[in-house]
């Protein structure tokens, strides 16, 4: 299991390519699942042109490590790896990647899906919004 929060933006693919199996051994999984977020030019029917991605350090890396753990184990997941964007995002820009590896696909697609779910719902970030009518924080996610 691995979390990161990077300040710089990356490429999701690339960071599967550079490492494809959650530090699996060869066949001791079946299935991969991964999913990559994009920041939106748009919130809320307002054109978005930045983001800026708020955090607490050690507070959020912590909650993102317990809400991997109780999935995994409610989805028996094998590994999983999250990426996460902190500080400013421009629209197009890769914001997370949660990557998930299991022995079937339902565990794969579930628990991807519920790692995501839960991250938009409970890990501690804070997101302004600069919109044309100025500056805005962001008070609830959009459903998935």
């Amino acid at each position: 299991m691995t979390v990161e929060l990077r300040t710089e933006a990356f490429e999701p693919w690339r960071e599967l390519a550079d490492a494809p199996d959650g530090g699996l051994e060869a066949g001791a999984y079946g299935a991969t699942c991964a999913f990559a977020g994009t920041m939106r030019d748009f919130n809320e029917g307002d054109a978005v042109s930045r983001m800026v991605l708020e955090y607490y350090p050690g507070m959020t890396e912590r909650q993102l490590e317990a809400i991997i753990d109780a999935e995994r184990t409610a989805h028996d997941l094998l590994a999983a790896r999250v990426i996460h964007r902190v500080g400013p995002i421009e629209p197009g820009e890769p914001i997370v990647l949660v990557a998930v590896w299991s022995a079937h696909r339902r565990e794969a697609f579930e628990g991807g899906r519920a790692i995501m779910e839960a991250l938009k719902s409970r890990a501690p970030f804070w997101k302004h919004e600069q919109t044309k009518s100025g500056g805005r924080w962001v008070e609830h996610n959009t459903k998935g």
